[in-house]
This record gives structure tokens, sequence and C-alpha cells, in this order.
């Protein structure tokens, strides 16, 4: 039983909206009824045509734990603007930070579960599996729990960044470490990799909790998505094949990792011989067994 006595947690969230009236309302009534944490919600919405910013300015009027950043800003991605949140976000007074997204659906103990986890483990970080849903009631678990490896943060991230929740002592180290390098963390086209790669190059603790506490939605808006079905999997591949994957790989691995580590140097090459080195570590670069497989093929192929 949790002692009373005890502080209630305090997150900040962070959530990075868009054209996003088709589904806010909802997700924020679930971020608004978390249990045993207590809330704010930082929004920032990038330019947008449907009225969110005036949703989300009548919301931050009437509630207090709603705080609106000044809107105008095109972002043009969801990147982009998560690292403009950190930026402009002070939450040094908070315990926690959090990742939301505009269009989900979170169980009323998302950020307790996380909270509990974080707190009696010692662990710098949180993320979780999810629940994927469409519009024709299909439902998915997207399980991305499987055992972390030594090099698996430079080839994917930890999961659906929606689910990412931050001690907020990691995270500030993290913003200091963006803000040095702003430049380059600009250019990063996915910030749950991003944030997940930065703290496992930095040797904090992060978990990747096999429950799930949130209802993941898919639909034709989605940035990235829950990469399911044979439709998903050739749309991935094309994108494979123009050499964005390799691209982010060698940006991330050049950005967070350490000179000496050659593992990572081999990553952060463009020349495809030099990537034949990352063969006989195949089982450290990726912690499900077919996305090691098909990272092999990838390679054999000369398209990483």
């Amino acid at each position: 039983m949790r002692d009373v006595n005890l502080p209630v947690p305090r997150v900040a969230v962070l959530l990075a909206a868009y054209n996003g009236m088709q589904y806010i309302a909802e997700q924020m009534d679930s971020i608004l009824a978390q249990i045993g944490v207590d809330v704010t919600v930082f929004i920032s919405v990038d330019r947008s045509t449907d009225g969110t910013e005036k949703w989300v300015e009548t919301l931050a009027q009437a509630n207090h734990r709603v705080v609106f950043l000044p809107y105008g800003e095109r972002f043009g991605g969801a990147a982009p603007n998560f690292f403009h949140l950190f930026r402009e976000v002070d939450f040094s007074s908070f315990d926690y930070v959090a990742l939301a997204d505009q269009d989900d659906i979170w169980n009323d103990g998302k950020l307790r579960r996380a909270h509990d986890v974080l707190h009696a483990n010692q662990y710098d970080a949180y993320s979780a599996n999810v629940l994927a849903f469409w519009p024709d009631g299909r439902e998915v678990l997207i399980d991305k729990a499987q055992p972390q490896v030594s090099h698996d943060y430079l080839f994917e991230a930890a999961g659906p960044g929606c689910t990412y929740v931050f001690s907020v002592a990691s995270a500030l180290r993290m913003k200091q470490f963006m803000l040095a390098h702003w430049d380059e963390v600009s250019r990063v086209g996915l910030h749950d990799w991003f944030f997940y790669a930065w703290h496992r190059a930095n040797g904090l603790h992060w978990f990747i909790d096999d429950q799930w506490h949130m209802r993941y939605r898919q639909h034709g808006g989605n940035q990235v998505g829950a990469n399911q079905g044979v439709a998903a999997l050739r749309s991935r591949f094309r994108l494979l094949r123009t050499g964005w994957y390799g691209t982010e790989v060698a940006r991330m691995a050049a950005l967070v990792s350490a000179p000496t580590d050659k593992i990572a140097q081999s990553a952060a090459s463009r020349r495809w011989w030099t990537h034949l080195g990352l063969l006989p570590y195949a089982g450290r670069l990726r912690r499900r067994m077919r996305d090691r497989l098909f990272l092999v093929v990838m390679i054999l192929l000369g398209i990483f």
C-alpha cells in the first residue's frame, strides 16, 4: 500500500500537436485523468489549419494544469517540435518528464506505473509496449520489450516515444547536451530514437516494460506507425532503399557515441564495405531476432 504521506510525483508532460482536432480532446482527457501523479501538460502546436491552436489556448485558459507554448512556428514534423519543447520548457522543478502524442488514449495508471518502476529500481528512463488500434476495431500488441543488447540504441528506438518517461535528472542532462549540440540534434529525424540513444550511450539505465498502458491510435496521419501488415512492410522497404535508415544510423552514431567504440564508428560510416564489419556483431545491434536478420540482409545487399 502506498504511503499517503509521501509527496505525489510531479510529471511534466510534453505534447507536440499539429492539426489534431479530431483526437486531441480524448487524448487530453486521458492525460489529465492520470491517478497517483500531479500532471502539468506543456503543449506546442505546429502551425495548423484546423483550429488546434485555438482549442489548446482555450483549454489552457480554463485549466491551470495546461500550458500553451507561444504559437506560430512551422516545425514540419514531430521531432523538431519535441526538440523545441525540450528547449523551451523549464521542467527542473518536476520529478519526471513524459512525452505525449496528440491522438492516443492513456490508461489512467500509465504515469504512476512509470513512476513505480523508475523509483523502485533506480532506472533513469522508462518506455513500454502499446496496444495499437485501428478505426475498424482491430487491435495488435506492439511488443518492444525484448532484452536490450549492447548497441541496439544505434539501430532502433526503445518503442513509441509517447510511452517515454524520464527522471528529471536524466532529462536535464540530456537537455544540456541538446543545447550544446543544437545544430546536430536538429538534423535528427526521429526524436524517440535520439532520446533512447543518448541515454544508452551515456550509460544510463533504461527499462522497457512488457506491460501496456496506452492505446496507440493508427490512422492515415501517423508520422510513424505500428509497422503492421504487408503494405506497411513495403512502405518501410521503399524508405530503406532511399538510404534514409543508414543516414540516420550514421548520424546517431556520430552524435552520441564515443570515438573509441569500433561498432559505432563502423555504423557512422557511409561506405557500404565498412558496414560488412558489423556482420560479426549482428547479435548486438537489434533486440529482436527477425530485426537482426533483416539488418544483415540490408548490409549484404548494400542498402543500409
